[in-house]
């Protein structure tokens, strides 16, 4: 079967580090076309993928896409919707990078388009396939964990000085903010794992001099099944506290650290069929049992890769998207009622 021919629209960091190198990998895909009106950047795809033919303006791709398989849309959020809405009316495939649009109504509009046109749709959640993430799941699988009651997941950063884009200084209206970044990531992991959710509780902070949108986020949601997930997202959090903490009636875990494969990517590592990727140093693992008496469970390798891979099988051979798109409403579902909470607060 000849490869996919695959658009990147969006050569930033999402398209350049990450979905382009990701698509690459895959044997069944090829990068045939970048999208980005810049020429360092144009010039920078070339180098990485040959044969690419660059285009200036997502107008030049749909104009004229017939040589074209799946659209990854990996521009800034306000974006989001709009260009997956014109690759649909197209009759194309669609990846687009979280968060899915920057309002659940728009998402619903983008999934109703997708199944009326009976082409497939799925939302980048690639942290579904983070290592200490699937060894999560693992341990709750096997009951390792007994009954879960409580889950915690950070994500923070340490960047007291603002970079000054659009994330920082944009506004709701443009999906600006680290709920909207990062929270897309840990409600998606968390509802993943535990389903529905019936409260939500939110405090948004803008702690840094200059920006507009929220650096320092805490959210606290109850499942339909009683887990209460407590997760936090911060620029501003100057020491680290464990990426996950997950307490149950017989034990809990904890690990610090992220999945190494962000990390591998940004230094220009890429994946190689056959050799390890994603994998955790022992010195690295996860602590599972509880007070006095732990030990170190072997983290399960994070593998970005298979999005792509599931997502070239669903094209191919109509099998199911990595990612169901309606999990992408529940989130922005559950994002808009995280504002509407921390409405009135101090941010």
């Amino acid at each position: 079967m000849s490869q996919l021919r695959v658009a990147v629209v969006g050569y930033g960091l999402a398209g350049a580090v990450i979905h382009a190198p990701l698509i690459a990998a895959d044997p069944g895909m090829t990068v045939a076309v970048v999208v980005t009106s810049s020429a360092e950047r144009a010039e920078h795809a070339r180098r990485e993928h040959s044969g690419v033919r660059v285009l200036e303006t997502p107008v030049e791709l749909f104009a004229d896409p017939s040589d074209i398989d799946l659209v990854v849309v990996a521009t800034p959020n306000r974006t989001h919707g709009p260009l997956a809405l014109q690759a649909i009316e197209c009759g194309l495939p669609v990846v687009v990078d979280k968060p899915f649009t920057v309002t659940a109504g728009e998402a619903e509009q983008v999934v109703a388009a997708a199944a009326s046109a009976g082409v497939a749709l799925s939302v980048f959640q690639n942290r579904r396939w983070d290592s200490d993430f699937r060894t999560i799941r693992k341990l709750i699988s096997e009951g390792s964990l007994g009954e879960v009651h409580r889950f915690e997941s950070r994500f923070e950063r340490w960047r007291p000085v603002p970079k000054g884009g659009w994330r920082e200084l944009g506004s709701t209206a443009e999906g600006a903010g680290t709920l909207y970044d990062l929270g897309s990531h840990l409600i998606d992991q968390a509802t993943t794992l535990f389903g529905p959710v019936t409260d939500v509780y939110c405090e948004l902070d803008r702690r840094r001099g200059g920006v507009q949108a929220d650096d320092d986020a805490f959210l606290a949601l109850t499942h339909t099944n009683g887990v209460r997930s407590h997760l936090w997202m911060s620029a501003v959090a100057a020491q680290l506290g464990p990426r996950f903490r997950v307490l149950g009636s017989d034990a809990a875990f904890v690990t610090y650290g992220l999945d190494p494969q962000e990390g591998a990517l940004r230094a220009g590592r890429r994946p190689v069929a056959g050799q390890p990727w994603g994998t955790v140093e022992p010195a690295d693992w996860g602590v599972l049992g509880s007070e006095g008496d732990t030990r170190s469970i072997p983290s399960v390798p994070g593998d970005w890769r298979l999005f792509y891979r599931r997502m070239a099988e669903a094209i191919s051979g109509g099998g199911p998207v990595p990612v169901d798109p309606r999990d992408a409403v529940r989130t922005l579902t559950i994002v808009e009622r995280a504002h509407s909470s921390a409405r009135g607060r101090s941010i």
